[in-house]
Formats: structure tokens, sequence, C-alpha cells
């Protein structure tokens, strides 16, 4: 009797708390975990968006004409349209946009020449605008009474037309870049990598200290050890030549190979390789069929590092290249020479970060797998 009156008054002490308005314990909880997973929520979505806005506007700068892309405040989008009105005047033909925020036409050119109608709305308006076009339009104009209302599609990638058109080298930078990042992965996961073998599957005096001393390269600026470099290059005759620039790059990636690679082969059990030698394979064949394959997610992420790290490098470039200079570098003098060129600039960047993107998702299942990603 005396346990039963005990749950009843339980009972009337909770159904009190309730109707006070009270949590109880298991509603506590249950609201401090929500708090908890909101703010996570909250936290990863500003990381997001703090790392995804300046991408964004990069994108949409590289996308807007001269005009737009020097607009205060900044619009969310490029415009698809314009919408355009000529008229005659004592000069030849009056040239207005529509602006969108004010409905009211803002003066561009007054000219009667279609050359310099058609390569003054080709750069500042991204229009394709031909010198024959801007005839027909004048003519369509005088006809028309004096003024002519119409509206014309703009072209979005003219920036990169131009950019790749007007800047100094921009296509061959662009390929010797490739080969350059092509050369430094070949050298920083040939050495790198069996370097990092020798570390994981041998023992020898020293070993310690040999593995963390190649890491000191890294240590050092990258301006300090391209200047010593040039002398060096110069002797060999590899100054500015793709090669002797892949050779200082990789001179930083080797050490970073070394330890991912030394790490992925202490994680693949020897046996593996004495059991492949036992059904009569060699060393080097039980290497290449057993051991390889399984370290491809490691070498795949040294290889996204050793990319990265030869396509982003200005530097060095700078110092080490003269008539043959990288992306990269191109990219770095369009800024320094850019006077009201920024969607131009953006385009450029743009146009570098691609290939990293696109190297870096096809090598994603890899990094997958390494990170511990499963694909069915």
């Amino acid at each position: 009797m005396h346990l039963e009156e005990r749950k009843d008054v339980d009972m009337l002490h909770l159904n009190q708390e309730n109707r006070s308005g009270k949590l109880t314990r298991k509603q506590r909880k249950n609201l401090k975990k929500t708090a908890r997973l909101t703010s996570l929520y909250i936290v990863v979505a500003t990381l997001v968006l703090v790392l995804l806005t300046p991408v964004f506007f990069l994108a949409i700068t590289s996308f807007m004409s001269n005009r737009e892309a020097y607009t205060f405040p900044l619009p969310i989008l490029p415009a698809a349209k314009v919408k355009l009105q000529l008229e005659t005047t004592e000069k030849g033909f009056m040239l207005s946009i529509l602006n969108r925020k004010t409905e009211n036409y803002e003066t561009l050119l007054d000219t009667n020449d279609p050359e310099k109608f058609s390569y003054y709305t080709d750069i500042y308006l991204n229009l394709m605008i031909s010198e024959e076009e801007a005839a027909e339009l004048f003519q369509n104009t005088t006809e028309a009474g004096g003024i002519l209302q119409f509206k014309e599609r703009v072209n979005w990638f003219n920036n990169y037309r131009v950019f790749f058109t007007v800047t100094r080298d921009a296509v061959p930078a662009l390929i010797r870049s490739l080969e350059i990042a092509l050369f430094t992965i070949i050298i920083s996961l040939s050495i790198g990598g069996m370097a990092g073998y020798a570390f994981a599957r041998y023992i020898f005096k020293g070993k310690n200290a040999l593995k963390f001393s190649v890491l000191f390269v890294r240590m050092f600026p990258a301006v300090a050890i391209a200047m010593p470099m040039v002398i060096i290059l110069a002797d060999m005759g590899l100054y500015d030549q793709p090669l002797g620039l892949s050779l200082v790059y990789s001179v930083g990636q080797i050490g970073l190979t070394v330890w991912i690679t030394a790490s992925i082969f202490m994680g693949i059990p020897v046996a593996f390789e004495e059991a492949a030698m036992v059904f009569g394979s060699n060393k080097f064949g039980a290497f290449m069929k057993i051991t390889l394959p399984l370290a491809l997610p490691g070498l795949a992420a040294c290889a996204m590092y050793a990319f990265l790290g030869a396509w982003n490098e200005t530097v060095s470039a700078i110092i080490l290249t003269q008539f043959k200079p990288t992306f990269a570098v191109v990219v770095y003098q369009t800024l320094l020479g850019a006077t009201g060129q920024v969607n131009l600039l953006a385009a450029g960047g743009l146009a570098m970060a691609l290939p990293a993107v696109i190297f870096t998702l096809f090598i994603r299942k890899y990094i997958n797998q390494m990170w511990g990603g499963m694909t069915i």
C-alpha cells in the first residue's frame, strides 16, 4: 500500500509540474540535444556560406559586362538581355541603355562609326554586334524617325573569349602549366613513393631522423628556395623550362608524399606480399599486383596535393620564368595591369580554377576510399 501511495504521490507531483509549465527531465534532455544540433547546423551553414560567397561572386563577376561589374551595388545575377535605344544626333547616333532599377535610359556612346559602335558594345556591354549589324541599326533608326528601341542578348562567355584573345601567352601558358603539373606529379610520386615504401618496410639506422628531415624544405619560403635555383637551373639548361620548374615544385612535394605514402604502406600488411611470393611472384611483382593497388587512395591524395601546389604556385614561377610564364603568372600579370577590367580578371581566375576542380573530381573516388568512403 505504501508503494502504491508513493507512486500516486509522484504522479500527482508530475501532473502538477506539467500543469505549471515546467519541463520534465526527458523533455529537457531532448531540448538540449535539439539546441546542440541546431548550433552545429548554424556553424556548418556559416562556414559553407563564408567559403562559397567569394567563389559565387567570382563566378558571377566573370559573366558580367564591364558596365555591370562596376555598378554599385553589384547585381546578384548578370543580365541575360539588355534594352537599348538609338537616337539620331548632330554627331551621328546616340546609344543609351535602360537601367533596370531606375527605368531610365543612360547615355553610353555617340558615334556614326559602325566599327566603333561594334567594338564598344563588344567590350563594354558583352554584345556580339558586328559592323554590318551596326550599320543596319543606324539605317533602321533613320527610317524609324530618329529613335529606335531594341533588345540584345548578352554573351555571358564574352569575358573568357576576350581574356584568352587579348592576354599575352594565355593559351600556351595554360598548356605549359598542365605540363608542369603533370611532371610534378610524376617526379614527386616516383621519388616520394619509393622513399615512403622504404620507410614503411625497412629498418635502418637514423630512419626517424631522416624521415623527419624530409619536411625541413617545406619550412622555408618559396622565394628563398627559388633564388638559388635560378643559378642551378641556368647551369643545367633548364631555366625558363617546364621541367626545371617541375623540379623546383617537386622539392616541397616529395617530403609530403613520403609521409603520406609511408603511412599508407605501413597500413598494408607485409603478409600480403609474402603470400604473393609464395605463389610464385617476385618482390617487384608482389608490389605491383598487391601493394600498389591497395595504396592507390594515398597516391591519389599525393597527386592531388602535387597538382594543386604546382598549379597555384606564383612566386617561384615569376622568379624562374621569363619568356615562358605559367598560367598563374599570366593571371597575376593581368591583375597588375587590369584597369577597369575586373570582369576579365574574374574570368581568368575562374578559368585557372577549372582544371584543378576537374582533376579533383576525377580522383575523388580514391580520396573517398582513403577517408573511409565506400562505393556500392
